[in-house]
């Protein structure tokens, strides 16, 4: 049998793992940060009829620039954030948030050139920043897994990065960083500095957007996904909103009609019933907070949240907590920094689940160890 050995592969690419969060069949499926609301019967009958709507013209090659998409799409930003007056030339979409980053890197990456990021974050940052050619730089977050300003601009001017991850709601911690640490940062940035905000939309009421920023910093790209928040996981749909020059940069690099017309008519279909979609976003960040109270009432440390996910801890040995929940039907993902695991918010009845196959895995003998939450407060933690 041939094996990867026997082929001429990168040499920077032996030794790596692909990419993914456990596929497996349980009853409570919370590790790969999914919305659990699926599109109302309604809705499916509106996507079943955009796509028969573009079945007849599938011999033709799509709209390759997805005009009308990106102008859906600016509408739908600029109603989420109100007052940034962004248009379809200053939006760009892709199939999903990761072709984005890679579409990214290809124009302002490649050989000879660095990426940094603050890490635990997002682990594709430093897969994609690999495969283009890029050299990652891990600048590492906080202890709270916040990122001070100070820090930051310490660490850009120490690097001189070409490009600059910055990501807000974090993951797998669900930390939203300051408006003041992304301009700290785009002061000091020699390149370009992408604020991926995959997890905007499930940001407290009180969490600005770096999409406010844009004005003024040429240099700034907000990257978004319809994944998340717009239940849309499979349709692949990622988007970012920037300078109109950027846009023609990444020209250079994308591949030749890499929206399909399905794709698009989805995507479109879903924009136009946002407000459905959306409808169970407040619903997720309810049950979030609710969440965050109860495990710190139990006696866990929690990350504050801005996501739609809660990272907690501290375990001595948190793949045992992970096979004791898998054990009882409930799939959670172990990820991020030692000793914590991060659980997907899901319906009220897939919370209830959590909660109890914790309780039941905790078993109440588990000894605990004072310790002290991010907001400050005495906790108890296993």
């Amino acid at each position: 049998m041939t094996s990867l050995d026997d082929l001429p592969l990168r040499d920077d690419l032996r030794g790596h793992t692909p990419y993914g969060a456990p596929q497996l069949d349980v009853p409570y499926a919370l590790n790969t940060n999914e919305n659990p609301y699926p599109p109302s019967e309604a809705l499916v009958k509106a996507l079943g009829e955009a796509v028969m709507d573009v079945a007849g013209t599938l011999n033709r090659y799509p709209d390759r620039d997805a005009v009308a998409l990106r102008g859906d799409l600016a509408a739908f930003l600029n109603a989420d954030t109100p007052g940034i007056g962004l248009t379809a030339g200053r939006v760009w979409a892709a199939n999903g948030s990761n072709e984005i980053l890679q579409q990214i890197l290809l124009a302002f990456g490649g050989a000879g050139r660095t990426a940094l990021g603050f890490e635990p974050s997002y682990s594709m940052h430093p897969v994609i920043t690999g495969v283009t050619g890029t050299r990652w730089i891990n600048a590492s977050r906080d202890a709270d897994f916040g990122l001070e300003p100070a820090r930051a601009i310490e660490a850009v001017e120490e690097h001189r990065p070409d490009v600059v991850f910055l990501t807000s709601p974090n993951n797998p911690t669900g930390t939203a960083l300051p408006l003041e640490a992304i301009e700290a940062v785009l002061r000091a940035a020699p390149g370009m500095v992408v604020v991926d905000e995959a997890y905007g939309e499930f940001r407290r009421r009180e969490t600005p957007s770096a999409l406010t920023l844009l004005d003024g910093n040429p240099r700034l790209i907000v990257t978004r996904t319809m994944s998340k928040a717009f239940a849309m996981a499979g349709t692949r749909l990622g988007y970012l909103a920037a300078d109109p020059a950027v846009l023609d940069a990444l020209l250079l690099v994308r591949l030749p009609y890499h929206l399909s017309a399905v794709t698009q008519a989805v995507a479109r279909t879903a924009l136009a019933h946002g407000e459905e979609l959306l409808g169970g976003v407040g619903a997720l960040r309810r049950e979030r907070d609710g969440l965050v109270a109860w495990l710190r009432a139990e006696g866990f440390r929690v990350a504050d949240s801005d996501a739609n996910f809660v990272l907690f801890g501290t375990f001595p040995d948190r793949r045992k907590v992970w096979e004791n929940l898998l054990e009882r039907g409930v799939l959670i993902r172990e990820v991020g920094p030692p000793e914590w695991l991060r659980v997907t918010i899901g319906a009220p009845g897939e919370m209830a689940a959590f909660r109890t196959a914790l309780l039941q895995s905790r078993g109440g003998t588990t000894p605990h160890t004072p310790r002290t939450d991010f907001a400050g407060n005495s906790k108890e933690s296993l």
